[in-house]
């Protein structure tokens, strides 16, 4: 459901080669009956998927809520009984206690009995509740970013204090339908710090890690990407060694966490760009000479990793499938 929007798209990429899935629907009320290419021309020539009306949809295996943020909400009833799984994409289940929901939403949830439902759609952390799981919700991307790059640093406990994140977004975080502030003619050339203090994520992040964190974020002229610089405190000094042990602990299994941290080349440390379509996130850090302080460096592509490439690695979670199915691009580059 939502399928014409940026999120959208990626999952019908993603759906569409995807070795187990065996019929795609894609809903839109403002493109009913129109071919998806129209909306996403990369697929062109790829599927003869025309899109229906949200209340066209038929029943299903498996039904992604792409919708914008509160549409989730409004549309409930529709698909509460409507599959064997629900896996929401936009920000209406993710937190768990409606007094932070009211707080950074700005209006008291509709249904605060929903939330402990839905389990939240990070395998690095959540990948046993996943399991059983029938209803997920995705965290943000720069929550999924912020909380990837944290943990190993949390599980340690050797974090001091509040952990200090500097957020940068491409413009397709805003979504599709986001006005003149995301035009060409406003948005090239420009780095505008458009939250500088209480971005929304930062209660997902302390819901998942326990910290308390303090994120501001910055849309630049990229179209896809997000990156996070972490300031941390440490409790005691450490060194390099110690960190990478701590680091490898957390993630050496992990099929789509990667960590960089080079001396020499061009991308010594994580960079958005040359995961555009990929479903990695790359983690790095730097350590200062008296070992107290920690920067954490993570990037992703904010429509895979950040949104339908991560719900995709949860639906293969609780079907008992590979990770990796139909998550295998590694990217472009040059791009």
């Amino acid at each position: 459901m939502g399928a014409s929007g940026y999120i959208g798209g990626e999952l019908l990429r993603l759906l569409l080669y995807h070795p187990k899935i065996e019929h795609v629907q894609a809903t839109s009320d403002r493109f009913a009956g129109k071919p998806v290419h129209m909306v996403h021309p990369n697929l062109r020539g790829q599927t003869d998927i025309v899109f229906v009306s949200h209340n066209a949809i038929e029943t299903c295996d498996v039904l992604f809520l792409a919708l914008p943020h509160g549409r989730s909400l409004e549309r409930r009833q529709q698909w509460e009984n409507h599959s064997s799984y629900i896996i929401n994409l936009s920000a209406d289940f993710r937190l768990r206690d409606p007094r932070l929901y009211e707080a950074y939403y700005h209006r008291p949830h509709p249904c605060p009995d929903w939330l402990e439902r839905f389990v939240p759609g990070l395998p690095e952390l959540e990948r046993t509740r996943l399991q059983d799981a029938t209803w997920i919700t995705m965290p943000g991307c720069m929550a999924t970013a912020t909380i990837l790059g944290l943990y190993p640093l949390v599980q340690a406990g050797i974090i001091e204090g509040d952990v200090i994140v500097d957020a940068k977004t491409g413009s397709s975080g805003s979504g599709v339908q986001t006005g003149i502030a995301n035009s060409h003619a406003e948005r090239a050339g420009m780095m505008r710090v458009y939250q500088p203090l209480g971005h929304r994520h930062e209660a997902e992040v302390t819901q998942a890690l326990g910290i308390p964190v303090q994120i501001s974020a910055t849309s630049v002229e990229a179209v896809r990407g997000v990156q996070i610089l972490a300031h941390v405190r440490l409790s005691q000094p450490q060194n390099k060694k110690a960190i990478w042990r701590l680091y490898r602990h957390a993630y050496n299994n992990e099929p789509f966490i990667r960590l960089i941290s080079q001396k020499t080349g061009v991308y010594r440390l994580p960079e958005p760009k040359i995961l555009s379509g990929s479903n990695y996130c790359d983690i790095g850090f730097a350590i200062d000479t008296k070992g107290d302080t920690v920067a954490v460096i993570a990037a992703l592509d904010n429509l895979v990793k950040g949104g339908a490439g991560n719900a995709v690695q949860c639906l293969n979670i609780i079907c008992g499938w590979n990770e990796r199915e139909g998550l295998t691009f590694p990217g472009l580059h040059p791009i």
